[in-house]
């Protein structure tokens, strides 16, 4: 018996040397990064700058006359932003795993215990709130219905249960435009809602393309996105009916000027007409990524795009 059992102490040794043999060395700042997925901070950063930058521009007031506006805006919504990614590391450390994408994640090898990252996700959430309070109330409670939507309506309630759960989703997505608008004005004029509406409607093409790209994935872990429950042509049809969708919104920024709604438009158009183009060709997993690739070249060069445009 003391044989076996020390046989089974040695295999399960060499198991767990293994399994630690196969986690990529990374800094703790690498960690942290990953913990608060920054790609995602970073993404919304951009949106929420445009909501602040434009909002000065129609109120006529100063962009360095008003600093400290921004950086409360911008830092108060990158740390609710990351925040509320860390919480979705944290209870999604049970599934992580089972996605090459996020098996090496700090929350699923180990390296950060979960209680640390719960006490990260919740101070940087309420740091956040307070930055966005030193601008107005408004724009705190637009911070706070973010998070809940993305921590309780999408993470803990929608993303496992439900196929809609991407759209869902799409509505955090949406908001910080809004809290970068309501920073210097809480009235939110037609333009911050316009703001909103394109990033709501941009979202599900975009993360139906990577769901498509990664259904094998999604079906592993059990997470209902439209091309696991309902197959690739049904998430190609998504995928365009959304994207004609979102044609028609940014003829509403016709106060930003006729040549960056033609810009919107074209953006627009070349997209439908890559979707089109390729919508039938066999490889669906090659059209997905040149989908994807370009949902993020038009979110950066439209949104980049209306700051430019009241610079000229």
């Amino acid at each position: 018996m003391s044989e076996t059992r020390g046989l089974s102490e040695a295999v399960m040794k060499d198991s767990k040397a293994a399994l630690q043999s196969d986690i990529p060395e990374t800094t703790a700042w690498k960690d942290f990064l990953a913990l608060i997925k920054v790609g995602i901070v970073n993404s919304n950063i951009i949106t929420a700058f445009t909501g602040v930058w434009l909002a000065l521009h129609f109120s006529g007031l100063s962009f360095l006359s008003n600093l400290d506006v921004v950086f409360y805006t911008l830092a108060g919504s990158a740390l609710i932003m990351a925040g509320s990614c860390s919480f979705n590391n944290y209870y999604d450390r049970d599934i992580d795993h089972l996605m090459e994408r996020t098996k090496n994640r700090p929350t699923v090898t180990g390296k950060v215990q979960p209680s640390k990252v719960l006490a990260l996700s919740f101070g940087l959430i309420a740091a956040g709130l307070i930055l966005l309070a030193l601008t107005n109330m408004t724009t705190a409670l637009l911070g706070a219905f973010g998070v809940f939507a993305y921590v309780v309506l999408y993470t803990m309630v929608f993303k496992r249960r439900f196929v809609s759960n991407t759209i869902i989703g799409s509505i955090s997505g949406a908001v910080p435009p809004l809290i970068g608008w309501a920073a210097v004005d809480p009235n939110l004029d037609t333009i911050a809602w316009v703001l909103f509406a394109i990033m709501f409607l941009w979202q599900p093409p975009h993360f139906y393309a990577l769901a498509m790209r990664r259904v094998e994935e999604y079906r592993a872990a059990g997470v209902p996105m439209l091309p696991v429950v309902k197959g690739f042509k049904a998430a190609k049809r998504s995928i365009m009916l959304w994207i004609i969708c979102l044609m028609f919104i940014p003829f509403f920024l016709v106060p930003l000027g006729i040549p960056l709604v033609i810009l919107a438009a074209l953006l627009s158009t070349g997209w439908l007409i890559l979707g089109i183009k390729g919508y039938r060709k066999k490889d669906d997993v090659k059209w997905a990524t040149s989908m994807f690739v370009y949902s993020l070249n038009y979110m950066t060069i439209l949104f980049v795009a209306m700051v430019i445009v009241t610079l000229i």
